[in-house]
């Protein structure tokens, strides 16, 4: 508590980061240049960094377990906390472009895992452009859900080729998904979502869930609730547009 008191950036009540304190503009160009380090292949990267229980700090793998679950410009980590305690055995792990909101998941997950003991072992962020280097984080089939909720709608038509949802980048998703992977979007902006609905009904290698489907998929009922952007939009009463397709064989 004496650790908290000195430390303003703390909750006194909860232990947990307060938000203010990470606050950083609400998107980032993903085409522009960063700095920060980028694994040479998902081989390279060193998982006991994110997953002290489940893998060795000595360089020796303690678990075969792999990633999983990628939540795709995480933002304030509001999903991945949700998926964490649902799917407890998953691994999964967020992927956000903007250092404060990076920093701030971090430090959220290590002050759950705190106060909670044996929880929220299975989550973990990392700072990174997914629109460039997806490939060197996941081999191909590895992920089974890859999420992308509420992300930059790049309003301008000149824009459009910094969308996170686009036909180029759907083949490296595909590439990273196994067959029968679900890829989720959700946005409150209709003409992206009609973009992300289009550009993945027109894929070779995605098909729509049904409604039968949807309705039995636990993950589909946290996309308007379990982040930030979700809850305003709620608020707000305004409404939301999901597209969500599961990874096929492409046809011969």
């Amino acid at each position: 508590m004496l650790e908290n008191e000195a430390n303003p950036t703390i909750s006194k009540s909860t232990g947990l980061p307060r938000k203010r304190f990470y606050r950083a503009r609400a998107h980032s160009n993903p085409l522009s240049d960063s700095h920060f380090p980028v694994p040479i292949s998902p081989s390279h990267v060193d998982y006991s960094l994110h997953y002290p229980q489940f893998f060795s700090s000595s360089g020796e793998v303690g678990s075969i377990k792999k990633v999983q679950f990628a939540d795709v410009g995480c933002g304030f980590g509001g999903l991945l906390i949700s998926l964490s305690t649902l799917f407890p055995e998953t691994l999964m792990i967020g992927m956000e472009l903007r250092d404060k909101v990076t920093e701030y998941v971090r430090e959220r997950i290590l002050a759950l895992r705190t106060t909670n003991p044996g929880q929220y072992q299975n989550v973990s962020v990392v700072r990174t452009n997914s629109m460039k280097y997806i490939p060197n984080y996941f081999e191909k089939g590895q992920l089974t859900k890859m999420f992308f909720l509420f992300p930059d709608p790049h309003f301008k038509e000149k824009n459009h080729r910094r969308r996170v949802i686009s036909p180029h980048l759907l083949d490296e998703y595909a590439y990273v998904l196994e067959v029968g992977g679900i890829i989720y979007t959700i946005t409150d902006v209709e003409e992206l979502g009609d973009w992300m609905k289009s550009c993945l009904e027109n894929h070779p290698m995605f098909e729509a869930l049904t409604k039968e489907e949807l309705e039995a998929d636990p993950a589909v009922k946290l996309l308007n609730t379990a982040t930030e952007e979700g809850q305003k939009v709620a608020r707000n009463e305004g409404q939301t547009f999901q597209a969500v397709y599961r990874r096929i064989a492409p046809s011969l």
